[in-house]
């Protein structure tokens, strides 16, 4: 059908629209979809809460460890010391059980998420208008529901309960060294504007680095699914090293990209060991000093060395955590930005099914434009009898695929009416509508399975036998009995183990076992040959006796038989009327047929 307007350079092609960025909006709807498991995430924080609290008493006994020697009196209370080291074993030992167990809660939380957004991502795909799929690179959709998905869940996955956790450390730590000690407690608290300034720095280069890294990805993704599906074009046209270049130019932006945002995120590892050592630095010095003018214990001072430790620990892990946030947050917005594209217009409140079609179509003063500046159809009249078999001819982009994609109602008119048995086609359930069409398009689509599948993927509950009379019907049972596992032979939609006139035949046979009252055939033929297509034709004529048909072909030899033929051209239809009428009008038509056909023409 309808591939949409030209598009221009290797990054107008691949380069994804232009989105709003607003962050906070982005985090706000990860978490809404998080809360769907509200119950469980609530598990996971009150695991996290408590391994957070034995953590903040870990430093408290280690000093009262200490404490049980007696530098003055040289002994040591052994009793005390060995039940502090039992309750720092339990600890210890409670903590990595419940750590491990709230890190598993996560991680199901999180393939959850992901699971998903993908599963939301796909309905979305199903319910999107045709003009999304002629706009947009096939190759970075396909990377938002894989690549940018993935990020978000792994991204999450390690982030979460690690960000909880350091800020309940965080806190508890601040409330014990507050007990403790206040002027210890405000040197360790020179490494928030520290920690703060590192991470704003960090956070707001690194930022527009991970956004630009998850777009080139999308645009690589979608080269690659370009040449991989058409590299018979490319090495037609010994294009291989243009495709080259071009993949290695956008391959050096993702490098580039991908490599300034892991630099920048790299930085706040070893520049958060510098504070953190230079806390722990001024934390000894300080508590020496105190520890010499006998206002603290070496124990309260071994604790603040811990807490210091514990206090930045966190905190780094924090800024790093932001950094890290930055890819996902990146993704968010890619994945969220066809979730929130404008779907398909839902059926009206009083849409009807359509019940034993007749097959009339009427078109009513109708007006189309695909980017709603050029028109392609403008005030467009006519009527179809149920059985009539209609042509539409006209130079290539005159609007005869466009008729079609109007009447599938693929695409809504601008303005004007199209009826079906006398009922506007908005006023009919799209599921509904559908069924009224057979419809074989001049690109052939055929899906992953065996060819007797492929059949019957227009009607799931035909038997063998009607998808084999449907072949015959369309000649592709011929070939079809030459190739060794016959009916059962697997095709895929890129395979080469069949001929695209082949391929077309199984798409012709498709749409005959369908049985619906309007067919729809776009240059159907187009790949066949010769002695083929006239088989075709005479098995078409026959079926098409009882279905309204819409033939769009070049080739005039094949439309010669029916029962009207529209010219269609500058947005309106020029000529109607049989294939003897139009040739006596000397028209368009008439110049169309004599410049393919010559004295042959009659």
């Amino acid at each position: 059908m309808f591939m949409g307007p030209p598009r221009g350079g290797i990054h107008d092609r691949f380069m994804p629209k232009k989105q709003a960025k607003n962050r906070k909006q982005v985090v706000g709807r990860i978490i809404k979809i998080y809360m769907r498991w509200g119950k469980t995430i609530i598990a996971a924080l009150l695991l996290t809460i408590l391994s957070s609290l034995i953590g903040v008493f870990v430093p408290y006994f280690t000093g009262r460890a200490f404490n049980t020697f007696d530098v003055n009196l040289n002994k040591v209370d052994g009793e005390l010391l060995f039940k502090i080291l039992m309750i720092l074993l339990a600890l210890s030992v409670v903590s990595w059980l419940i750590s491990t167990i709230s890190g598993i809660i996560m991680v199901r939380v999180s393939q959850k998420l992901v699971y998903t957004l993908r599963a939301e991502f796909f309905e979305k795909m199903q319910r999107l208008p045709l003009n999304f799929y002629d706009t947009r690179s096939h190759g970075d959709t396909m990377s938002r529901i894989t690549n940018d998905a993935d990020n978000i869940s792994s991204t999450i996955a390690l982030t979460t309960t690690h960000l909880i956790s350091s800020v309940l450390m965080i806190a508890g730590t601040i409330v014990m060294m507050v007990a403790l000690n206040i002027p210890l407690t405000i040197v360790v608290f020179c490494a928030v504007p520290l920690v703060y300034v590192l991470t704003k720095i960090i956070a707001t280069n690194s930022r527009k680095y991970f956004s630009a890294q998850q777009k080139h990805l999308g645009v690589l993704n979608g080269m690659v699914e370009e040449s991989i599906s058409d590299i018979q074009l490319v090495k037609a046209f010994s294009r291989q090293e243009q495709v080259k270049r071009e993949f290695m130019a956008t391959n050096d932006e993702l490098f580039n990209s991908s490599l300034k945002a892991q630099i920048w995120a790299g930085y706040m590892m070893p520049l958060s060991n510098v504070i953190n050592n230079l806390i722990f630095a001024l934390v000894a010095i300080t508590g020496g000093y105190l520890l010499n003018k006998g206002v603290v214990t070496l124990g309260v001072v071994i604790t603040f060395l811990t807490y210091s430790k514990q206090f930045i620990g966190p905190l780094n892990g924090i800024a790093n955590i932001f950094s890290t946030i930055q890819s996902a947050l990146a993704s968010a917005e890619r994945v969220f930005d066809v979730l929130d594209l404008d779907e398909e217009s839902k059926d009206a409140p009083n849409a009807i099914d359509v019940i034993a079609p007749k097959g009339e179509v009427t078109f009513e003063n109708v007006s189309f434009s695909y980017d709603k500046s050029i028109p392609v159809l403008q005030d467009i009249s006519f009527s179809v009898k149920a059985g009539e078999v209609i042509a539409l001819v006209g130079e290539t982009g005159a609007g005869k695929t466009t008729i079609v994609n109007l009447i599938t109602r693929f695409y809504d008119v601008d303005s004007g009416k199209i009826y079906i048995d006398g009922v506007d086609i908005r006023n009919i359930k799209r599921m509904s509508l559908q069924n009224c069409f057979s419809v074989v398009l001049q690109e052939t689509t055929l899906f992953t399975g065996s060819i007797m599948d492929n059949i019957r993927y227009a009607r799931p509950t035909a038997t063998d036998t009607e998808v084999i009379n449907a072949a015959k019907l369309a000649h592709a049972d011929e070939f079809i009995d030459r190739l060794p596992q016959k009916y059962d032979t697997l095709v895929s939609g890129n395979s080469d183990v069949l001929s695209e006139g082949q391929r077309q035949l199984l798409a012709i046979s498709r749409a005959l076992l369908s049985h619906s009252p309007i067919l729809i055939l776009d240059e159907a033929t187009s790949s066949v040959d010769t002695k083929t297509e006239k088989d075709i034709q005479r098995a078409l004529l026959k079926l098409m006796k009882n279905h309204t048909s819409f033939l769009i072909a070049h080739r005039l030899s094949t439309i010669r038989d029916a029962d009207r033929i529209m010219v269609i051209g500058d947005g309106v239809i020029k000529e109607s009327g049989s294939h003897h009428e139009l040739m006596g009008k000397r028209g368009e038509y008439y110049k169309m047929v004599m410049s393919q056909l010559g004295e042959y023409a009659e």
